[in-house]
């Protein structure tokens, strides 16, 4: 059974007077753990092709060590939404890290003890994915529980904060540590899983509220999910705006790994970049406030439709790094807004499914914008590829401006419990 829409009275529902962030325990412990969690899977994503290749010698293996740690993405995102809807969502996070742990623990041990295997290491780095997914998606679903209602588009902020930074300090990291010793990016991680796994066992509050009604059949719990993201004409419509959009920046960022190389002014581009997307995440709810849902949707991929085309202007790096800057800035504003609403429309008993559901439709498409790039690339060069992706891109900011759904989401004042964020 498709549990109803929350009403608006649930949707509105919030303290009078929430209290700050920083002193809800059981959201800091939540944010740390979650946070080491996701710093733990960036620092070891690069680890596997690079272990692989080490190893063998074989660029192959190395690409094949990397689908597999990336394939969970796009296989597990279903199948993992429904248990963390079927499953207590504290369990699920502790059973993810306790496995992470046993995985990679596997690998560092296969390392000291000079019994590499490369199908361990292609084992180790599937069952790393499919845990981190699940992981991911029970998290995501937990927040709303262990935070006011009003202290929600807060909460959020710095949730998309975490994982820029994440992003901007585990992916240098891994390949630093494994420069030093080759199991140093496995040992990181392994730590940060344990340390993730006493920070939820430490968080009091329930993470789920009360199930009502029996249990389902799998399929059909599935089908639930997908059916109520299709009724719901926003979701609908920013899943397909973020799958485009996602593409078209994987597609844009291979273009100037070939346009800048691997020096000094690649690193300054994403370094910057990151930074811009923590500033963009922490003054989101301030900016949904002001402007509202619907204006943050149309501004944001207004704006990349106007300073994509720039790209193909310059090779200076500083001044790729600003157009970057500005992109990733309107790119967090825009992650945080949604995601914001996604989690209060969402009944509880569905958000695993419905985070899943999102999740798939807007990042399994970010494959093909690499695919696309090589292809453009190889036949008109950086500066045509650079043109074509940004007509694409302003189809996809037209589409944005017309959509009723993203018009009726608002150009003005939010709701009222948006306020009290």
């Amino acid at each position: 059974m498709v549990p109803a829409r929350m009403s608006l009275a649930d949707e509105r529902e919030q303290a009078e007077s929430p209290a700050p962030l920083r002193g809800n325990t059981d959201f800091l412990l939540l944010w740390i753990g979650a946070g080491l969690s996701l710093l733990g899977a960036r620092v070891v994503s690069l680890a596997y092709p690079l272990l692989a290749f080490a190893e063998t010698h074989s660029p192959g293996r190395a690409g094949l060590a990397g689908f597999a740690a990336m394939a969970p993405y796009a296989i597990a995102q279903l199948p993992a939404g429904v248990l963390v809807d079927r499953w207590d969502r504290r369990r699920v996070m502790v059973a993810c890290d306790a496995g992470r742990v046993l995985a990679l623990g596997g690998v560092v041990t296969a390392l000291v003890f000079g019994r590499f295997g490369f199908g361990w290491l292609l084992a180790a780095a599937f069952v790393e994915g499919c845990l981190t997914v699940a992981y991911r998606l029970a998290e995501r679903a937990a927040v709303r529980n262990v935070v006011e209602p009003g202290q929600l588009p807060a909460a959020l902020s710095r949730n998309e904060a975490r994982e820029q930074a994440a992003g901007l300090v585990g992916r240098p990291c891994g390949p630093m540590l494994f420069a030093w010793v080759p199991w140093g990016p496995f040992v990181f991680t392994v730590v940060s899983q344990a340390v993730s796994l006493v920070t939820v066992l430490l968080v009091r509050r329930p993470l789920q509220r009360p199930r009502e009604g029996g249990r389902t059949p799998m399929a059909g719990d599935l089908a639930a999910g997908l059916a109520w993201v299709w009724r719901e004409p926003l979701l609908r419509a920013a899943a397909g705006l973020i799958a485009g959009s996602n593409m078209l920046f994987q597609a844009l960022n291979l273009t100037l790994v070939v346009v800048l190389g691997k020096g000094a002014g690649l690193t300054l581009v994403v370094g910057v970049s990151g930074v811009a997307g923590m500033l963009g995440a922490l003054v989101a709810p301030r900016v949904r406030r002001r402007v509202g849902l619907g204006a943050v949707v149309i501004g944001a991929n207004v704006l990349w439709a106007v300073l994509m085309p720039l790209v193909a202007l310059t090779r200076e790096p500083l001044a790729l790094a600003a157009l970057f800057a500005a992109m990733g800035f309107a790119g967090a504003v825009w992650n945080v807004a949604i995601v914001v609403h996604q989690l209060r429309v969402t009944p509880d008993a569905m958000l695993g499914r419905v985070n899943s559901v999102v999740g798939l439709v807007s990042f399994g498409p970010t494959a093909l914008g690499s695919l696309l790039s090589g292809f453009l690339l190889g036949r008109i060069g950086a500066a045509w590829t650079v043109g074509t992706l940004s007509v694409a891109m302003g189809v996809l900011a037209v589409a944005a401006a017309v959509s009723p759904a993203v018009r009726a989401a608002g150009l003005g004042a939010p709701p009222a419990e948006d306020r009290a964020g």
